[in-house]
């Protein structure tokens, strides 16, 4: 089955409000730029995002907290957007902060149809607060849930017209796992290739995780936080 659309307005149009969504990248490194444009352009409000940061003011994720339409954000860090701070703090934003490696096994989970799963991580802490606490071999665990949302976002580097996808470096931190816990996955790539171009083992995301492809171009990429050396 062919997945190629042309155009993302065609599919971000029937996000609804109130949707949740789970969204790839590490940091503003693999994010799905043009769909988080293109949903910030259509206005829909009231949507969970489930995803590893909030981007930063006016990049990334950080678009849609400009218009108010996130009412949860789930992450595992959210450090450098002070406009979130500020919504939580005004009570705009409600938030979810779990950790890092906690995150991404709900996801995985929820991709391969766990329901649930136990972790040592978070025991004693918030995180545990309101969880079910289970024993095994002498040491506490806590019991974590997977996430399956209505929609996934994902950039790829590469991509078939079957769905198939290729990430390159950072940006196969998450987005692999985002791509799995989605009913409909929607992948913006940077490059098109035909049926059999990509080999089987250099596959990330089989096709099948895959409802729509679209080839972006003109990607910014932006650095979060530009460090350099200083000249002797």
């Amino acid at each position: 089955m062919r997945k190629v659309i042309t155009s993302l307005e065609e599919v971000v149009k029937q996000i609804q409000d109130g949707s949740s969504i789970v969204v790839g990248g590490f940091g503003l490194c693999g994010i799905p730029e043009h769909l988080i444009m293109k949903l910030q352009e259509q206005g829909t409000k009231d949507l969970t995002i489930y995803s590893n940061n909030c981007g930063v003011d006016e990049w990334g994720l950080g678009l849609l907290l400009q218009n108010k339409q996130i009412k949860k954000m789930v992450a595992s860090y959210v450090g450098e957007n002070k406009l979130f701070e500020k919504q939580f703090l005004n009570g705009e934003l409600e938030v979810e902060l779990v950790p890092q490696g906690t995150l991404a096994e709900r996801l995985r989970a929820g991709g391969a149809g766990i329901p649930a799963f136990y972790t040592s991580t978070g025991v004693g802490t918030e995180v545990a607060t309101g969880k079910e606490h289970k024993e095994f071999n002498g040491k506490t665990f806590i019991m974590e849930e997977g996430i399956v949302a209505d929609y996934a976002f994902v950039k790829a580097w590469k991509a078939d017209p079957f769905g198939n996808l290729v990430y390159r470096k950072t940006a196969r931190n998450f987005n692999p796992v985002v791509a799995t816990a989605g009913k409909i996955t929607i992948a913006e790539v940077e490059e098109l290739v035909g049926i059999g171009e990509i080999e089987p083992d250099e596959i990330h995301t089989p096709g099948v995780y895959v409802q729509h492809v679209f080839a972006g171009k003109d990607y910014e990429k932006r650095i979060e936080r530009l460090t350099t050396s200083k000249k002797a």
